[in-house]
């Protein structure tokens, strides 16, 4: 790993570290601290996923044109201004621009951290890369939630806008951390930088013309809405509701999906990384089929109320699996669908779905989960074998390469093929 990539993956983890530092007291920060009531406060979560759906189409154009680590700096920055304002922000209209700011920043962070491991990485590396990148981001949630609920005091502002102002200072010194980053020579579009080459709106028409990335991206549509779209909203309700699991049970079902993931990412990583990439998708179908089936038996079985708590943690970790299958998996995935110079749009449009069905899944599954379980479950257990069927669609439109670059390398040196540039990248 040298020292760009490192660079890159210490921001990674700030960057997570940021996001659960504060995320995860918003709603009481200004439904209850700050006294703007629930309405207000609800509002304000939306606007994180609307700023991400409004900025995420100009942010791959402007990767790029530009490269990742301009755009980058820039989403520090704005993201910096939006948690120090909105640890300042006593009105709402002064809270949703801060909110806003924040939201846009985070986002936009995504993709373009995500194209500087493309530029840093080989094909030999990009699946570890992808996988620490993972594990990091899970890692710096974790610490960042826990560390930021030690400090939070309902009954002082002041706790809040430390907070705030503690998530400001890690983005400015993320600002400094990664303009030291040396970034190889990657390609871009010609013309780019003096005001040519194609237009954004080429662009999209090139992306939506590649049938794989398209297939790609309503796979990667329903994963996030099925998975990650329901943890805290439609699945902790139906838990509640319908299983009868406590708050506290709820953290530890949240804490048994982090801990799979640490424990899981590298064991699980030589054995995805030697097979395809669409029959490895298929199989976190199955294994999140198998998940929602567990929940099904927490809330809807007859078992003790031991059992059904057992069986909704496991939900929980049997998710966690799964996610640690995806991340050397769907990323990489990404990145060798791109031409050359356009890693920055195709991140930015996957990113972008993946802000669409966060904000569809809670809208959809909380509901559900609170008011049918039974057919909230049965639901998403049959997305999750949607997945499977969608994953094997699209390794029918894959190339060798694409979906099982391991085979390809493998075979290429079996044939006397450039040999000395593979023996070298190792």
């Amino acid at each position: 790993m040298g020292a760009a990539m490192r660079r890159i993956h210490v921001g990674n983890a700030l960057s997570a570290f940021g996001l659960g530092f504060t995320v995860p007291y918003l709603y009481v920060y200004v439904a209850q601290v700050r006294g703007l009531g629930a309405m207000t406060a609800g509002i304000v979560l939306a606007v994180f996923a609307v700023a991400a759906l409004i900025v995420l189409p100009f942010a791959g154009r402007a990767i790029v044109r530009r490269g990742p680590l301009p755009v980058l700096l820039a989403a520090l920055v704005t993201a910096a201004l939006g948690a120090l304002s909105l640890g300042l922000a006593a009105g709402a209209g002064t809270v949703l621009l801060s909110a806003a700011a924040l939201g846009a920043g985070q986002a936009v962070m995504q993709p373009a951290l995500a194209t500087m491991i493309v530029d840093c990485s080989t094909d030999r590396t990009r699946s570890r890369a992808f996988a620490t990148q993972f594990f990091l981001q899970n890692l710096g949630l974790g610490v960042g939630g826990l560390i930021g609920g030690h400090l939070v005091d309902t009954t002082r502002v002041s706790s809040f806008t430390l907070l705030f102002a503690i998530e400001s200072a890690v983005f400015l010194t993320l600002v400094v951390l990664m303009s030291t980053v040396r970034m190889p020579h990657s390609p871009r579009i010609g013309g780019a930088a003096a005001g040519g080459g194609p237009s954004a709106t080429g662009s999209w028409k090139q992306l939506l013309g590649n049938r794989a990335m398209v297939q790609l991206c309503v796979l990667g549509f329903v994963l996030f809405f099925a998975c990650y779209g329901q943890f805290e909203s439609g699945l902790s309700a139906y838990g509640v509701e319908a299983a009868g699991i406590s708050t506290s049970m709820l953290g530890t079902a949240l804490a048994a999906n982090t801990l799979v993931i640490v424990v899981a990412q590298f064991a699980v990583l030589k054995f995805v990384e030697r097979r395809r990439r669409s029959r490895v998708i298929a199989a976190v179908g199955l294994i999140w089929a198998l998940a929602w089936a567990a929940a099904a038996y927490a809330g809807l079985g007859h078992g003790s109320h031991v059992m059904a708590t057992a069986a909704f943690v496991s939900t929980y970790a049997l998710f966690g699996l799964g996610e640690a299958m995806l991340s050397p998996t769907v990323a990489p995935l990404v990145a060798d669908l791109a031409p050359d110079g356009l890693a920055g749009q195709y991140n930015s449009a996957f990113a972008l779905v993946k802000q669409l069905a966060l904000a569809l899944g809670p809208a959809v599954g909380g509901p559900l989960g609170a008011s049918l379980p039974g057919p909230y479950v049965v639901t998403f257990l049959l997305f999750s074998l949607l997945i499977s069927v969608l994953a094997l669609r699209l390794g029918r439109g894959l190339t060798p390469v694409q979906d099982h670059p391991w085979a390809a390398r493998s075979r290429v040196v079996a044939q006397g093929g450039p040999a000395g540039v593979v023996a070298a990248e190792v």
